[in-house]
């Protein structure tokens, strides 16, 4: 398996651009499914999950073209679900959290779906109740054999309803879009998420032919259509991978201009640094960060420590919450992290209290940050990458210490992030992926 040899301490400088959104990318990938006519998606980040879900694609009968290194067309015109056996299901959908993302278009579809218990990060409990409400709700009946782990979910005719989600989940107002994009009547969907990749998805399903009103709101209605048709998308840049390089040139004092930003998109997490104390100028769409002798965590009005959450969208996305403390490290001043979602995301400090770093893990959800203010700095250790964004986080870390890291299943790290090696090298980065 592989891992990064990592030689920390050197100032990074140049510029890098974000690869495509990810988790947009599993969105409109999956909402191909809704059109037997072709859809070429542009931007698509070449990453081991999506791997997964395309090969997934295929077993499904959808034809995938590659047509660059980050461009596919995608014609779902021959799907077939039952030509897929339950071992093979497992075997590709089992791996990755976005397989989910496949129940709404293949239920509009054909009627019917069968889907093993989504892989991922094991971060904690990732409930599924509302993806399956949403779905009762349009007149599905579901079920889930606890045997084989799998999930099936079918109905004759899907008709619009007016949905209440229990949470304003992600992947389940996702989910729901799609399936009452080819329902009867409308469907309207109270508590929507309405991050940016979902804004994305409703643009990109509205150009296919769908009727999609209050985008960017959390009150979507949608008129549902008798079929879609093809057509031609650009993911956005992965604001998660743009928070990530301005917190590796925030600790490693690095001049660093991010390309390509879409910054208008990014004010919930340009927000969150400059309360850390990070400076950054923005011209036009790139993000210029200078190397800062230190940075200073604000308090509030009332001179308390400053608390960083987890929210939906427009609030602090969870998976910057690892980013954000490990951009503390090396601040001035303390902070909160409070990590609401996850019970299990906040255990990868271990690693960055033995590398050095004075933090408190208060309980499974809060992490207080003692900021070193650069006045020792942190050690390379050995260490496991147990999550994308904790991988991530210990690379940044690694890459800001003194001496030699080892980071081991860096499969994680490769999941939601392409080619991270060859693009940190042109930086200075001193970083080598070995067996």
């Amino acid at each position: 398996m592989s891992k990064f040899r990592i030689q920390g301490g050197y100032p990074l400088q140049g510029a890098i651009r974000p690869q495509g959104s990810k988790n947009e990318a599993f969105q409109v990938i999956c909402a191909a499914l809704l059109t037997s006519a072709a859809v070429i998606i542009h931007n698509i980040p070449a990453i081991l999950d999506i791997e997964a879900l395309l090969a997934l694609l295929r077993l499904l009968g959808v034809e995938v073209e590659k047509r660059s290194p980050n461009s596919y067309r995608i014609q779902a015109q021959d799907l077939d679900m039952d030509a897929v056996g339950t071992d093979q299901l497992k075997l590709y959908g089992g791996k990755i959290r976005g397989s989910i993302l496949l129940l709404g278009p293949l239920l509009a579809r054909l009627g019917k779906v069968r889907l093993p218990h989504p892989g991922g990060d094991r971060i904690g409990r990732r409930r599924l109740d509302t993806h399956f409400m949403g779905l009762r709700k349009l007149g599905a009946s579901c079920s889930y054999d606890a045997i084989t782990g799998t999930y099936k979910v079918w109905a004759r005719q899907l008709t619009g309803h007016d949905i209440l989600l229990d949470e304003a989940s992600v992947t389940g107002t996702a989910n729901v879009i799609m399936a009452a994009c080819l329902a009867q009547g409308t469907t309207r969907i109270y508590n929507a998420a309405c991050e940016p990749c979902v804004q994305q998805l409703c643009h990109m399903l509205i150009a296919m032919g769908a009727s999609i009103t209050g985008i960017g709101s959390n009150l979507l209605t949608i008129q549902g259509s008798d079929r879609l048709h093809g057509t031609e998308h650009q993911i956005l840049p992965d604001m998660i991978e743009v928070g990530s390089f301005i917190s590796l040139a925030a600790m490693t004092q690095a001049s660093l201009t991010i390309q390509h930003a879409h910054c208008h998109r990014l004010e919930p997490i340009l927000s969150r640094f400059s309360r850390l104390g990070i400076q950054f100028s923005l011209t036009e769409d790139y993000i210029h960060i200078s190397p800062q002798a230190y940075y200073e965590i604000e308090k509030d009005m009332q001179s308390h420590m400053l608390t960083l959450a987890d929210a939906g969208w427009p609030g602090l996305p969870p998976d910057m919450l690892s980013i954000m403390l490990v951009t503390a490290i090396q601040a001035r001043g303390t902070v909160l992290i409070h990590q609401k979602m996850y019970e299990s995301r906040l255990f990868f400090v271990d690693r960055l209290i033995e590398m050095g770093a004075q933090l408190i893990l208060c309980d499974p959800h809060r992490v207080h940050v003692i900021g070193l203010d650069r006045k020792q700095p942190l050690k390379g250790i050995r260490m496991t990458s147990p999550d994308i964004r904790a991988g991530i986080a210990l690379l940044i870390a690694a890459l800001s210490a003194e001496g030699e890291s080892i980071i081991e299943h860096i499969s994680h790290i490769d999941r939601g992030y392409e080619r991270i090696e060859e693009r940190l090298q042109p930086l200075g980065a001193k970083i080598e992926r070995i067996a």
